[in-house]
Parts: C-alpha cells; structure tokens; sequence
C-alpha cells in the first residue's frame, strides 16, 4: 500500500467548555485505524503541572506528535510562569517555523482555568467564542451540541458530557469513553 493510500489514525473528539469560574475539557477514548477501532481507551486529556501552575490539555491528531508538542508546551510555561497566553503563542510560533515541528500532526485545546485556546500548526492560538472549543474527528458533533446546551442551566461538566455523548452517536470515530478534567480560575 503506497504512503497516499494508508488510512490513517483517526478517532479524537476533545471539548473544552467554560461556565462557572471552571473550565472543563473532555476527551473520548477512541484510536481507529481506516475503519478498525484499534484502541477505546486512550486517555487524550491530560493536567501539566509546571512549576506548580495548573494547566488542562485535551489533544487531537497523532499520539506522538501530541506528546511532543505537550513537552514543548509544558517547557514554555515553565519559562513563562502564569502566562498561558503567552506560552501558547510562543508554542505555536515555535511549530509553525521549526522544520522538525513543522511536520507535526496535532490540534491541542489548553486552559488554566481562565483563559483557554485552541492551538493549531498553522500557528494559530484561538480563543473560543461562545465559552466553547471542539477539535478532533467528531468536533463539529460535540461544539454544535455544547453550544445549544449552553441555553439551559447545566453545569459546565454536565454540558460537556452531555454534547460528548451526542458526538459520539453521530460521529464513528468518537465513543463514550471520557476522560473529563475540571479547572477552576486562578
């Protein structure tokens, strides 16, 4: 099978939802391979703790690529104490010019509890309108969804896991396997 052929990973729904003073970021756990589940349980949204400063990642894209991108990140928040945007930023100036992270496959959604961005390779570093952010394979499914349930009067996590478990009945590469993280503003 030629390199243009291979299907490719896919199988990621990350949402980041703020309400409350908290932010919350869920993952699914589904890894697919073309059209075979490889792995359910993969655990997409992780806490960074550098230096004591609190940070929530939920990831789509390439495992490894996420990983090294998580490592820069946490690195950049290390030099940049309490400064997520601006850690973002140099994250996202770093991928966009670095020949190596150039090749990187990844979207990542961060938050410290205030403050939370979409980053991409493109370079950008986006903050979401409307209090809610989605990538992945199922990320339309699960923003759509989030955004409606923002009318009513659930909490932060009870959206997120709500807009998750729609995603996951339309999208076939998403499931209701979740890892969901809670942060609180500074």
């Amino acid at each position: 099978m030629a390199d243009n052929e291979f299907p490719g990973w896919h199988g990621t729904t990350i949402l980041g939802v703020r309400r409350g003073g908290q932010v919350v970021i869920a993952g699914d756990g589904q890894v697919s391979l073309g059209q075979t589940v490889i792995k359910g349980t993969a655990r997409k949204v992780r806490r960074l703790n550098p230096g004591g400063y609190d940070v929530v990642v939920g990831f789509a894209g390439s495992t490894a690529d996420a990983f090294t991108l998580l490592e820069r990140l946490e690195a950049k928040l290390q030099a940049t104490p309490g400064q997520l945007q601006r850690a973002a930023v140099e994250l996202a100036k770093d991928w966009r010019t670095d020949k190596y992270l150039q090749k990187l496959e990844a979207m990542l959604i961060v938050s410290d509890g205030d403050e939370m961005y979409v980053i991409t390779g493109a370079g950008d570093v986006l903050a979401p309108e409307h209090d809610v952010a989605a990538i992945g394979s199922g990320g339309n499914f699960a923003l759509a969804a989030a955004r409606g349930l923002m009318e009513t009067d659930l909490t932060g996590e009870d959206i997120a896991r709500k807009a998750m478990a729609i995603a996951a009945d339309i999208c076939v590469y998403t499931n209701g396997n979740l890892t969901v993280e809670t942060i609180s503003k500074g």
